[in-house]
């Protein structure tokens, strides 16, 4: 059993060898005289390290840039007046969110709305054939009973 163990962990050996020289082949800058161990070194943004050592890792402070050009462009610009004369007020007035659904739906709904009247004249004539009587079509309480049947 020591046997397979010392072979099974001769090949893991050979093995991890293998992958830390892809590592290197495939990386070569990262592992020229880096020590595998080695740590990343901290950045210091926002405190200032008390020991000298770390100082130099401390990122520099940001300085604030000159926008007083930018402002004074932009309140030039606003000082301009806009000629409200050339405005359209229906394109400023704001829009139902469903506007757009009811304008590409209104076709579909113009042949429904004529398909639900044929469905209704339909029931009418039906109701009336089967009464046969056209004194009691006056008692009718259908809507759009009272219409002339041809």
């Amino acid at each position: 059993m020591e046997g397979e163990l010392s072979k099974l962990e001769k090949q893991a050996l050979a093995r991890k060898e293998r992958l830390k020289e892809l590592k290197r082949k495939r990386n070569p800058d990262e592992h020229n005289g880096i020590t595998e161990n080695a740590l990343p070194k901290p950045k210091f943004r926002s405190y200032k390290p008390e020991h000298d050592d770390l100082s130099k890792n401390k990122v520099p402070d940001a300085k604030p840039e000159d926008l007083t050009e930018e402002v004074k462009s932009q309140l030039e610009s606003a000082k301009e007046s806009i000629i409200i004369d050339n405005l359209d007020l229906s394109t400023l007035a704001p829009r139902k969110q469903d506007w757009d659904m009811k304008r590409d739906l209104a076709k579909e709904l113009e042949i429904l709305e004529r398909r639900t009247q044929k469905a209704v004249a339909e029931l009418i004539r039906e109701e009336l054939k089967k009464r046969q009587n056209l004194g009691d079509v006056a008692s009718l309480d259908m809507p759009g009973s009272k219409l002339v049947i041809s």
